[in-house]
Order: structure tokens, then C-alpha cells, then sequence
């Protein structure tokens, strides 16, 4: 390197060491949180490969005898279907309930509109386990509100969560009661940050409502539709409140999710070596699906703002 050269390069001693140090201090918190994460994560890895457990004083390495013992049997797999089944079809009807609900508030800007927006965000106040307990006492077959109404339409002692065949229908009304506020206020946000002008230019041109809602509103709201999608499924696949205070996962093992599983196994029978694995199983689908959702959200961004290729 020519003098000239080091001459033009700054002095560190000269720097104060405030600016040297803020690039550090910019980048710590990020670090902490992923120290915070993988931590637990890689300490759940290893004890998944033990005997680790509560009523023995020591645990040893006993390598893949958990993992081979959680997939090969018929309950994990059981497990894996309804906790697939239970946020597909709560995240389903959410969406498609929260997006109606929402497209009907912004399309009445009166009064009753203002209203409701107010009174739709009171079960997000409401605690799962709270708004479960209420569930049942509306359900009860002596005294619940909505068998009285179903009465009416001459059905006498539905099952709900007392059936295999009703139990799922059951809890999955519970988390649409709960949690469909929170796709409405995502895509009541969406709808009121779009543009006027498309939508002013196609009323000009006699373009009907249908026409609109599928090239006007679809593509430029997808973007916060798979937030809300991203955000909901994530929180059904790994949901533990509602099943366990309503069911306990049964009747039977007909609401026996990967998180009540891995409960059991854990708390119930002091087996944590062998509940990581389903927690762990979880966390993989998790991945995939958030991944998938993110990249189709991040292309969906794009073909809204007019960048896509």
C-alpha cells in the first residue's frame, strides 16, 4: 500500500468510542435473541436423544430410540392429522369469515359499521380457556343457551364434545369465535390502505362488483391475506388451550394433538426425552408452512406494487 494511500485511511484512536461501538451495540439485541432461541432449540435436540425425565436422578444418551419409538407409532401419526386437520379448518373458516366481515364494515361507513368494528374485537379480550369454559355452558344439554335454540329446530341432546364425530366441529367453532376478530382488523387495515383511483377509473367504465373484487381488490389485498393467514395457522398448529380445557384431547384420542401429545408424554407420564419429539415434529411443519406462506406473501407484494417479472 502507497503512503498516499494509508494517509486517506482513518485513524482508529481518533474515532470516538461511541461511534466505534455503536455497530455492536446495533447488533446485540438481534444477537441475544437468537442466542435466546437456539439455546433452548439445540437443548431440546439433545435431550430428545436421552432418557432425560423427572423421576430418574441422572439421564444418559440413548441416540434415535425416542424418535424411532414417536414414528413408528400409530398415535404420533394420528397426532400429526389432527393437529393438520384442526388448523386447516379453523384457519379456513376464519379467513373466509373474517374477509366477508370485513368487506361488508368497509363497504358500510355508518354508524352500525363503527359499532360493530368496536364489538367484534371483544373476544380478542377474552382468554381461550375463559371463552371455552363459556362455550360449554352455552353447550350444556340441560341449560346451554344454544341447545335451547337448536330445540327450537327439534334437536334434542346434540353430541358436540362428547363424539368423536362432533369434538373437532366443536373446538374448531370455539377458535373461529375467538380468533376471527383478529383476521377482520387485519383485513379491514388492508382494505382501507388500498388506492381509490383503480377502483374510481373501473366505476367510470361500468366495471361490475365482481370484476373489481377479482382484479381490483384480490390481488392488491393478497399481501395482507397471507399475513393473516401466516399469523392464524401458525397459532392453530400448535393450539393447546382450547382442546385441553374443553376435551383434555378426547373423547377418546380424537383431539390428541401433537401439543397435547407431547403434554402427556411430558407432564402426565415424566417422559420429556420422549414428548421433544412431537414438539419438535411441530416445529418442523411450523417451518415449512410459514416458509412457504412468506414466500408466496413476498410475491404477492411484489405483483401488487407492479415489480413482479
Amino acid at each position: 500500500m502507497s503512503k498516499t494511500n494509508k494517509e486517506k485511511l482513518p485513524d482508529l484512536n481518533r474515532v470516538p468510542f461511541k461511534t466505534r461501538v455503536r455497530p455492536y451495540l446495533i447488533v446485540a439485541p438481534s444477537l441475544i435473541i437468537t442466542i435466546g432461541i437456539m439455546v433452548p432449540f439445540v437443548m431440546a435436540i439433545w435431550y430428545s436423544l436421552t432418557n432425560f425425565s423427572f423421576k430418574l436422578p441422572t439421564h444418559k444418551f440413548i441416540g434415535l430410540t425416542n424418535w424411532v419409538n414417536v414414528l413408528s407409532s400409530g398415535s404420533t401419526w394420528k397426532a400429526i392429522w389432527v393437529t393438520l386437520l384442526y388448523g386447516i379448518a379453523s384457519t379456513a373458516v376464519e379467513m373466509a369469515l373474517g374477509m366477508g366481515v370485513a368487506m361488508l364494515l368497509n363497504s358500510l361507513n355508518n354508524r352500525f359499521s363503527k359499532i360493530m368494528r368496536v364489538v367484534l374485537i371483544f373476544p380478542l379480550m377474552v382468554a381461550p380457556v375463559t371463552a371455552t369454559i363459556v362455550w360449554q355452558l352455552m353447550l350444556n344439554s340441560s341449560a346451554g343457551i344454544v341447545e335451547k335454540l337448536l330445540n327450537v329446530f327439534n334437536v334434542y341432546n346434540f353430541p358436540w364434545a362428547s363424539s368423536p364425530k362432533t369434538a373437532m366441529m366443536t373446538v374448531v367453532l370455539i377458535d373461529v369465535w375467538v380468533n376471527t376478530a383478529f383476521v377482520i382488523l387485519l383485513v379491514l387495515a388492508g382494505l382501507q390502505s388500498l388506492p381509490k383511483s383503480p377502483f374510481e377509473s373501473a366505476k367510470i367504465d361500468g366495471g361490475s362488483n365482481w370484476f373489481n373484487f377479482r382484479n381490483l381488490t384480490l390481488p392488491m389485498l393478497r399481501p395482507s391475506l397471507y399475513i393473516a393467514l401466516l399469523f392464524r395457522l401458525m397459532a392453530a398448529l400448535q393450539e393447546y388451550a382450547v382442546i385441553y380445557a374443553l376435551t383434555k384431547g378426547g373423547p377418546g384420542d380424537a383431539l390428541m394433538s401433537l401439543s397435547l401429545t407431547a403434554y402427556q408424554q411430558g407432564f402426565k407420564f415424566q417422559k420429556f426425552g420422549a414428548a421433544l419429539p412431537y414438539i419438535l415434529i411441530l416445529w418442523l411443519i411450523i417451518n415449512v408452512v410459514a416458509k412457504e406462506i412468506v414466500k408466496r406473501q413476498r410475491a404477492a407484494q411484489k405483483q401488487a406494487a407492479g415489480l413482479d417479472e
